[in-house]
Formats: structure tokens, C-alpha cells, sequence
């Protein structure tokens, strides 16, 4: 049995709440939201701390707070959501095989929504030499082990990576007993939220080595003792830095990978360097009706940005329903590249004729620099920025008629 929607959107996080919300509102109802979990609010489910929503609602708000104004919303406008519900498959067709308790369904829908999230990188992808004792936990894993299980999963701890889970979980970790001997980061710069590496680590006086990184992992049943050493610039350990940390659990937070085996599957391209779908303006791919929102587009680091990406997907995805496909879609035929210091930007290709938001990340901090909008080497708009970080996703705006003319498009960054 084939069911047909007009719209059917995966994953019920903070980006697929969003859209279907924004659908709804934009008069398409028939909608469904197909989660894997058995609850709805995917990983904001178990961030229980707060600094969820100042932009979005101008409260600050915890993760499950933030998570239920867009599930009670749904509830209320009754859209339909099923959890415990997982996609195993889409083609080009817009043809979705769920997994569910009843057996497989298979869903026709007009246009696909992908808000599948991401997924965390694991001690396979580091590398990292020695033993394999318990003790060792992605941070993610940490946090649903702890927050949402009750579970303490040690007592001397030493966090591998800064990125703002893993700052969130020193924290968090310190407050239930447990002593956070170091957070250790690869790179000369943290990879976390400013503000986390205050209210986290200084507040706390756990200390941040930067340009350090774990070279061996030791113990039998559990975990003993790692081994750090300083990185030059290579990244490589430099001789004679090594020391030994006797410590009981290692965390590991060291970068999000969007979880696009569903996006491969249906023979969608994927930008080499976000690991997301190449999309245009309307954050459509390369399949037509088919759109990209959220972490599993670009990894952010906010969660107002996750959902107000959501929603443009819902109006653009609208819009196209609404003018029967292929007719709404003005075609993105300019193409958008990362020039100096910066690492990728989102949309791909711009058509020109409307409003386009920019977001980016560059690749290393920079500071009293411009960051650029290049066509054919002139300057169509640069904005000076006091500092930039790759833990920050930068967003620009930019209006219709800056593009006027533009036959290709380069962000960089320039001397201020």
C-alpha cells in the first residue's frame, strides 16, 4: 500500500518541527513528520541547560522548553507526527519505505523535507592508538546517559575535543561530583561558543589546553589513563611533551557529521566539505522537491538559526507545491564559491533575482578582517567583523539588487 502526501517530512527535530509548522501556516496540511525516536525534539530532548531561544523567542530557554513550543504548536494545529517511525529509504521518485511497529510503509509524497540532524564522529574516525576499555563515550552519549537516564558515567574525566557539547558535559559533569581534569583541543582555537567556554570551563577552573591532543588510550576492563602531547602546526605530536593523565572515562567531541546516508541514497550530490546537499537559494538539491534544512545541511551551533532555516524550507517548498513543481523554481544558475579563509557557503547558486541569506564558516580565526562578495573580482558588498571564528556560523543577507548583474559569486576574506 502506497500512501500519498502532499508533503512528507524526515525527522522531527528542531528543523523539521519548524517547517511543518511554517507549512501548515503557509495552508499546506497535508503533512506528515516521520521520527525515528520515540519522542519528538530530537537531541534538544536531553540538552537540559539553558541559552536555547534568545533569537527565536527572545527567552532564554532549556532544550526541551525550546523543543515543545514547536511540538505542543503541531499538537495543537494537528499535524500529524509519527514517531518511532524510521525512513530506510528515498529515491529521485519522492518515494519514502518506513520501518515502523505495523511493518514497512511506503509514502508518495509531492515534495520531501530532510531534517534528518546529524550524527557525532567516534573514536574510529580519530585514530586514536592503545587499548579498548569502557569508559570512553562520544559527548552526546555522555549527555543522554546522563540527563536522561541518570547515569554517572565516572569520576575522573578528560574531554578529547571543545566543541560545545563536550564544554556543556565538563560542566554538567563538575555539578554531579565528578572531577573534569582537562578539556584537550587539537587546534590553537577553541571550537566551542565563547560564552560556553566561560559559563563551562573558567567558571569552573577546568583547564583548556589548546594545541594538545590524546596519543594513547590505556587500561583492560576500564579505562586507566590517557596520554596527551602537544601538536605543532602540522598537528603531529611533538617529541618530548607527552604526560600521562590517570583518569577513569574519556569523552570525545570532536566534530558533527549530518546524517545523509537517506540524501546518498536517493543519488543527491553532497558538498565535499559540509558533508550536506548541494542546494540553491530555496535550499532545494539537485532532485527537484526535494529541500535540505538544518544539521543535516550544515552543522550550526545555534538552534534559533536550525529552526529559521526549517521555515524558509517550509515557504520555498510551499511555494513550489502551490505553482505545481518545476514552474516556481527560478533556476539558481549563479554559481557561489568559499574563496581565502573561508571554508564553505550556503546556497550554492543564487538565481539573482531575490533576497538571498548567506551562511558560512571560515577556517580559521581571523581578526579586523572584511569578509567579501566578489564578482569578477570587484566588490559587491564586504562587511568588516572585529573577529571570526570557525565555531561561529556567519549569516549576511544580501538584497536582490546586489546580485543585479552578478554572473558568479566569491566570498572571501580581505584586509578591513
Amino acid at each position: 500500500m502506497v500512501i500519498n502526501k502532499s508533503v512528507v517530512v524526515i525527522g522531527a527535530g528542531p528543523a523539521g518541527l519548524a517547517a511543518a509548522v511554517e507549512l501548515f501556516k503557509c495552508g499546506i496540511k497535508d503533512i506528515v513528520v516521520l521520527e525515528r525516536e520515540p519522542f519528538a525534539g530530537g537531541i534538544l530532548n536531553q540538552c537540559i541547560h539553558d541559552g536555547f531561544g534568545v533569537i527565536k523567542f527572545g527567552e532564554v530557554l532549556t532544550g526541551p522548553e525550546y523543543a515543545h513550543r514547536f511540538i505542543d504548536e503541531a499538537e495543537k494545529l494537528g499535524i500529524e507526527v509519527l514517531t518511532s517511525h524510521t525512513v530506510i529509504a528515498l529515491n529521485e521518485d519522492k518515494e519514502i519505505t518506513v520501518l515502523s511497529t505495523k511493518g514497512l510503509i511506503t509514502y508518495k509524497a509531492k515534495a520531501v523535507i530532510l531534517a534528518m540532524g546529524c550524527r557525532e564522529r567516534t573514536r574510529g574516525a580519530l585514530g586514536i592508538p592503545g587499548t579498548r576499555p569502557a569508559g570512553i563515550f562520544t559527548a552526546g552519549v555522555a549527555q543522554n546517559l546522563v540527563n536522561l537516564k541518570n547515569i554517572m558515567i565516572g569520576k575522573r574525566v578528560v574531554i578529547l575535543g571543545s566543541g560545545d557539547i563536550g564544554l556543556i558535559m565538563a560542566r554538567r559533569l563538575t555539578l554531579e561530583g565528578a572531577e573534569v581534569i582537562a578539556v584537550v583541543e587539537k587546534m590553537p582555537y577553541s571550537n566551542g561558543l565563547a560564552r560556553n567556554i566561560t559559563q563551562c570551563l573558567e567558571d569552573y577552573d577546568i583547564p583548556l589546553l589548546l594545541s594538545h591532543t590524546v596519543i594513547n588510550i590505556e587500561g583492560r576492563k576500564r579505562l586507566k589513563s590517557v596520554t596527551i602531547a602537544k601538536v605543532d602546526e602540522k598537528g603531529e605530536p611533538v617529541k618530548g611533551t607527552s604526560r600521562k593523565i590517570l583518569c577513569d572515562t574519556l569523552i570525545l567531541s570532536v566534530g558533527l557529521i549530518p546524517e545523509n546516508e537517506l540524501t546518498l541514497g536517493a543519488g543527491i550530490r553532497l558538498d565535499d566539505i559540509t558533508q550536506g546537499a548541494i542546494v540553491d537559494e530555496n535550499l532545494q538539491t539537485g532532485i527537484s522537491g526535494i529541500f535540505a534544512c538544518g544539521n543535516v545541511l550544515q552543522v550550526h551551533d545555534l538552534v534559533d538559526h536550525v529552526s529559521n532555516e526549517g521555515e524558509k524550507a517550509a515557504r520555498a517548498v510551499a511555494a513550489y507545491l502551490e505553482s505545481d513543481g518545476d514552474e516556481y523554481m527560478e533556476k539558481s544558475h549563479i554559481p557561489v564559491k568559499a574563496g581565502n579563509g573561508v571554508r564553505y557557503v550556503i546556497p550554492h547558486t543564487v538565481s539573482g533575482n531575490r533576497d538571498v541569506t548567506f551562511s558560512m564558516r571560515v577556517d580559521r580565526q581571523w581578526e579586523n578582517k572584511k569578509l567579501s562578495f566578489k564578482s569578477s573580482g570587484n566588490i559587491i558588498k564586504s562587511i568588516k567583523y572585529r573577529r571570526l571564528s570557525p565555531s561561529e556560523m556567519v549569516v549576511v543577507s544580501m538584497k536582490a539588487s546586489e546580485l543585479q548583474g552578478v554572473k558568479g559569486l566569491e566570498v572571501s576574506i580581505d584586509e578591513a
